[in-house]
């Protein structure tokens, strides 16, 4: 090995390091008890009260109400993880379609119009966004926490610069055959784009599952929170002179971890290739 491999690998490890130690810390932290890590602050070697931890927040209500624990707000995070990602490719695809295959007037201005909504993030728009939900009577729902967001001009980038490599002769052929849009779409298009859904849908699952501020302005309701409020409600619950369950806030991060984790492991390989296939 020479002296420029062992750099590179110096440089990869550092950034290794940078990168997991806050979670193993926040993890060594989420082993000991409240009092300690209120008088300790972050603890660099394992606790006692890892069960006793993870098994409360999972497992016992909690929150102003008491009724929501751990496994309620992971199923809410999930919903709205999953929402967000297929709702955002199903748009993303059919809007990528038109542009690229309905040969209309300005579909390339259209394109860029839809492109242009990236320089309007969530916090420019959230006001009226908020006005809409709440006339439509949405507030508190799934849909008041999916719908209003699942339009995406990253989605329909990449699937837009995807349909363009594919060949024209495969429409050509289809048209042939006597394959309507539809159809044309339905089996050659979506079996084609597998690998660009699969990067798709870990960014929008990704996106979705750490929404903060969309959720905690849509939902009062408790039994619609999600682990990312979760760990923000777990530390504003005091009770006389209870300390902060800084422990159980930090259990609580880690669990919120280890889905995106799962997801962006398992479809690695898919997601590479799909964003390597849309330069082609």
């Amino acid at each position: 090995m020479n002296k420029l491999q062992i750099s590179d690998h110096l440089i990869l490890l550092a950034g290794v390091f940078f990168m997991v130690t806050p979670v193993a810390l926040t993890f060594l932290t989420s082993t000991h008890d409240a009092i300690t890590v209120y008088k300790e602050g972050v603890q660099f070697l394992p606790g006692g009260k890892f069960l006793e931890n993870y098994e409360k927040v999972l497992f016992e209500a909690g929150g102003f109400t008491k009724e929501v624990d751990g496994f309620v707000m992971l199923k809410n995070s999930m919903i709205l993880g999953f929402g967000f990602a297929i709702g955002k490719i199903i748009i993303s695809m059919l809007a990528a379609y038109a542009i690229v295959y309905f040969r209309f007037p300005m579909a390339t201005l259209c394109f860029w119009v839809i492109f242009a909504t990236l320089l309007l993030p969530l916090e420019v728009r959230i006001l009226p966004s908020y006005e809409i939900v709440q006339s439509l009577g949405m507030v508190n729902t799934y849909s008041g926490l999916i719908v209003p967001l699942i339009a995406s001009a990253t989605g329909t980038f990449f699937f837009r610069q995807f349909f363009m490599s594919v060949p024209d002769e495969l429409l050509e052929a289809a048209r042939i055959d006597g394959a309507g849009p539809w159809k044309f779409f339905k089996d050659i298009l979506v079996p084609l784009s597998k690998t660009m859904i699969a990067a798709i849908f870990i960014i929008m699952f990704v996106f979705g599952w750490n929404q903060y501020l969309w959720p905690t302005l849509i939902t009062t309701d408790e039994s619609l929170f999600t682990l990312v409020r979760g760990i923000k409600q777990i530390l504003q619950v005091w009770v006389g002179a209870q300390i902060p369950d800084f422990n159980e806030a930090m259990a609580l991060a880690i669990l919120a971890i280890i889905p995106p984790v799962l997801v962006v492991v398992i479809f690695q390989s898919w997601f590479v290739k799909g964003l390597v296939e849309s330069d082609k």
